[in-house]
């Protein structure tokens, strides 16, 4: 597989301004996040939403290989979801509403992220068993109207339960471009116990990891060239947990997180963090015995390791979460395009 064919796709909730502190030479995608449903149709937030968007449609002038897309929901932004995509009309108006919008406004094509089908996602949002068939209906209706010429992306949970019930991969392998797993936040804001949050590999102490969605994946069959793994450009932070192994799978309180940019500043030894390394998991984490705070996190040396484990299974490529996230310097985008150019 040549190096050229891997995908680096990044997630983007900025206002499209500032964007010279990017390379977008080393980028596949540019996925903006986030897009709504308006009753049945497909909808930016406000105007000042839709002028956002056309500031990374005018990359394009720049970097004509970059592809432009548009992410459907997030979390907590998909509420209606389950009760509008139940109707077979209504799939139709909202494929046919996704290719107006980028037949006029622009764009390559829709990013799928409702979280989630079939199972429990955001605290509230209605779900229910039959999501998992109206989702492939879905794509189909996608598909059907917006032809072979613009790109469908689904953004997956990377955990057992949503592999195992929310969707029909053999069903929706060929009508999608790729499965975008979000192998991170395996262990998140409701979690009480610590964990890597985006490990590449299991262990015995955590079997949720990037690796355990990918052998599920293709074990039911679904192309490796369109798996696609996710990375995380933040950490997961808990605080009151004991020193036992380092923070690491102990009881705690879940507080807000760091970007990366913000990593090398707050954890580092003057700070009284030790920063570690899961030899198994291929993920790093810190620990703070006097604050009992614990972190966990990508960083250039895990993105490396996941980029090497796509070309070596042959797999579509590599996302994140999300490109504000990175360094001034460009630190995980590098490494990501390093090892992906690597022979």
């Amino acid at each position: 597989m040549s190096p050229d064919s891997l995908a680096v796709m990044g997630y983007y909730t900025g206002d499209g301004r500032g964007l010279e502190r990017y390379d977008f030479n080393k980028l596949t995608h540019l996925i903006y996040s986030f897009v709504y449903l308006d009753g049945n149709k497909v909808g930016f937030r406000d105007e000042a939403a839709i002028e956002d968007y056309r500031r990374l449609l005018a990359l394009k002038t720049r970097y004509p290989h970059l592809k432009i897309m548009l992410a459907l929901g997030g979390w907590g932004g998909c509420e209606p979801c389950s009760d509008v995509f139940s109707s077979a009309e209504n799939r139709q108006t909202f494929a046919r509403s996704v290719k107006t919008v980028l037949n006029e406004v622009g764009g390559d094509g829709l990013d799928l992220d409702w979280e989630y089908p079939a199972i429990e996602g955001h605290p509230g949002h209605p779900y229910k068993p039959e999501d998992r068939e109206n989702f492939t209906a879905l794509v189909r209706a996608l598909r059907n109207t917006l032809g072979q010429d613009y790109l469908i992306t689904v953004a997956a949970g990377g955990f057992d339960e949503f592999l195992e019930k929310s969707l029909d991969w053999k069903a929706i392998a060929p009508l999608i471009n790729s499965v975008n797993l979000m192998s991170y936040d395996l262990v998140n804001g409701f979690s009480t116990v610590t964990g890597h949050h985006t490990p590449l590999y299991s262990t015995a102490e955590q079997k949720q990891s990037t690796d355990n969605a990918v052998r599920f994946l293709l074990d039911a069959g679904f192309p490796a060239n369109k798996i696609v793994i996710g990375a995380a450009f933040y950490s997961r932070v808990w605080e009151e947990v004991e020193k036992t192994g380092n923070g690491r799978f102990q009881t705690g309180k879940h507080v807000p997180g760091l970007r990366y940019s913000q990593l090398a500043t707050e954890y580092r030894p003057e700070n009284g963090y030790q920063l570690l390394w899961d030899q198994k998991a291929a993920a790093a984490y810190a620990y703070n015995a006097e604050k009992q705070r614990y972190a966990t996190f990508d960083t250039p040396r895990s993105v490396t390791l996941k980029t090497r484990y796509v070309k070596e299974l042959g797999l579509g490529g590599i996302m994140f979460w999300e490109l504000p996230g990175d360094s001034d310097d460009g630190a995980m985008v590098n490494a990501i395009y390093t090892e992906k150019m690597a022979r």
